[in-house]
């Protein structure tokens, strides 16, 4: 069994923004499987069902950011779960728009959700890191990561990045995170263009 965990700040005043990407993330995952009709519990909302044939919570805390941790080791002790069990979605300002890694463990680089989980679980789940971008100045985080994204954004990577998680969840399903990072980034290459021939202007 897999908790596949997406943070975010709750509410539709938040649903959009860049720091909303990990839920964006597992409910595209939920809606990809058909997983069951959403509920209240583990102080957020959880959807259950299977992929490839494994059971899956995803969650989605109902607390701000900076305690998702809370609703995160709630879930966790009712399942019995192991960090290797958990699955965290999280936008990542070190990787450009478009990019994704996937790591175990590791710091919190200064992510509030990720700090509140290493303070109720530990350093050791595995996480999904969903690139943003950076707004080039320290003092403009708070308010880049508070806003929406763009709808260039959404048209020319966001989506297309979302609906490749979803059809790549079933390799985290099977531990392959390796192979969940190549595939997905696989989908998102832009296809290859045929060169144009050149016209031969000669009668």
């Amino acid at each position: 069994m897999l908790l596949l965990v997406g943070l975010g700040n709750p509410g539709q005043k938040y649903a959009r923004n860049r720091h909303n990407a990990g839920m964006l993330a597992v409910d595209r995952i939920a809606e990809h499987y058909r997983l069951a009709a959403p509920r209240q519990r583990f102080q957020g909302i959880s959807r259950d069902g299977l992929i490839a044939g494994c059971k899956a919570v995803c969650l989605k805390p109902a607390t701000f950011m900076n305690l998702s941790g809370q609703s995160v080791g709630e879930a966790m002790r009712f399942f019995k779960l192991t960090p290797a069990n958990i699955v965290v979605f999280h936008d990542e300002l070190d990787l450009a728009p478009g990019r994704l890694r996937v790591k175990t463990g590791g710091g919190n680089g200064g992510h509030n959700g990720l700090r509140s989980l290493d303070a109720h679980i530990g350093p050791d789940y595995r996480r999904v890191r969903i690139g943003i971008g950076h707004p080039g100045n320290k003092d403009l985080v708070t308010p880049y990561v508070l806003s929406d994204f763009t709808a260039d954004d959404i048209t020319e990577w966001l989506d297309a990045m979302l609906e490749a998680m979803a059809a790549c969840a079933e390799y985290l399903m099977r531990g392959e995170d390796d192979a969940f990072q190549s595939r997905v980034m696989a989908l998102l290459k832009p296809a290859a263009r045929t060169p144009t021939p050149a016209r031969n202007n000669q009668e």
